[in-house]
Order: C-alpha cells, then sequence, then structure tokens
C-alpha cells in the first residue's frame, strides 16, 4: 500500500495547520493511501551546522530530536506534505530547521516522491511561505502535487478555518491529485523505470575563473 507522510510544522496539535491536514487525510484513506502525521512544530529542533557528518554516516549529528527517525519514514513513503503556519510571510522556523536537515541529512534517493506543501495563515504571507517550502521539493527531484487553488487555508483559529469552504476544497483536491500522482508514478515505474538522472557535473568555479 502507497504511503504519505504528513509534518505538521505548527506548535499548536489541534490548530488551523492541523485541519487542513486532516482535510487530507480523509481523502487519502479513501483513495487507499496510508497516512502518518507527524507533529514537528513543538519539536525543540536546531538547525544544521554544516559538520559533513551525514555525508559519512547517511545521518545527522544531532540524535536528541525527531529529524533521523523521520528520515527513515521518509525514505519508506511515496509522498511528503508539508504544512506550516505563516509566521512574518515565512514558515515556522522550528520547521525550516527540521527541513534543512531532514532534507539534507538523508542521503537516500527522493526522486519521484511527490512531494506538497501547505500553509495555514490569517491573512497574508501564505504565497511566500508556500514557495519557500516548495523549494526543498524541487531541488530534490520530487514531482509536486497541486490543486485547484494554492495550497492555503485562512483563519485565525481552527473553528475558523472550517469555515474556509474553499480552502478545505482545496486541501482534499490537492490530496486526490497527489493520490493519482503516486499511483501514476508507480504504474509507470514499473512499465517504464525512472528516469536517468545526471549527477556527474558540480559546478562552483572554484578555480576562479
Amino acid at each position: 500500500m502507497a504511503k504519505v507522510l504528513l509534518l505538521n510544522g505548527s506548535p499548536h496539535a489541534n490548530g488551523c495547520t492541523k485541519t487542513a491536514l486532516d482535510e487530507m487525510i480523509k481523502v487519502f484513506a479513501a483513495e487507499g493511501i496510508e497516512t502518518e502525521l507527524i507533529q514537528v512544530g513543538m519539536e525543540e529542533t536546531r538547525g544544521c551546522i554544516a559538520c559533513g557528518y551525514c555525508s559519512k554516516n547517511g545521518k545527522c549529528v544531532f540524535d536528541e530530536d525527531a529529524v533521523n527517525e523521520t528520515a527513515a519514514k521518509f525514505e519508506a513513503a511515496d509522498g511528503l506534505v508539508v504544512g506550516s503556519p505563516v509566521y512574518y510571510a515565512s514558515p515556522n522556523g522550528t520547521l525550516l530547521s527540521f527541513l534543512d536537515r531532514l532534507f539534507y541529512s538523508s542521503n537516500f534517493d527522493k526522486h519521484m516522491k511527490v512531494g506538497a506543501s501547505v500553509v495555514s495563515c490569517r491573512r497574508g504571507g501564505n504565497t511566500a511561505s508556500f514557495d519557500a517550502l516548495n523549494k526543498y521539493f524541487t531541488i530534490s527531484g520530487m514531482p509536486l502535487a497541486s490543486s485547484t487553488y494554492w495550497n492555503q487555508v485562512h483563519g485565525f483559529s481552527a473553528d475558523d478555518v472550517k469555515k474556509d469552504l474553499e480552502g478545505l476544497q482545496t486541501m482534499r483536491n490537492l490530496a486526490r491529485n497527489m493520490a493519482f500522482m503516486i499511483k501514476a508514478i508507480a504504474d509507470a515505474k514499473e512499465k517504464y523505470g525512472l528516469p536517468h538522472v545526471e549527477r556527474e557535473a558540480f559546478t562552483c568555479f572554484a578555480d576562479g575563473k
């Protein structure tokens, strides 16, 4: 059975972001896709220190939080949904630190795993946060799932989000599209194999030219 991992980057376990993710989880269940939701926003998560430990050992040097445990679940999943509230027109800083280390330290192939980001805001800053989260997927060869509007909900509380009927509709359509992509990629992988990925070139202009 296909599986989608969902990360809740809000410090409020049952707030606006969780309400949006729950709407997706209901659709995934109807589509026969297993889900697991991990609460990230309340973690004590430090940022990457560029120590290079992960390149030699395949995991992050800091083992006191959930990054390494989540990496193993990410590797086994077919898709990843990252949800975040908007703080100062950006995702939650704790979530960004978590994602920096999760993506950088996990050296397994993420190519063709399906990614989707979801943002929750009271009023503004949503598209800037949406853009920041999507970059984790697009640098990793992960196709982005889209919906009938940008993947966002609006409200100051979970009850407000439940009144955002278009936002919830967007979440349901996003989950359906993501489920379709996961199934289609699995079928294509069996029939054609995955696309070849070149890794030889690494341009840094170290010679100064």
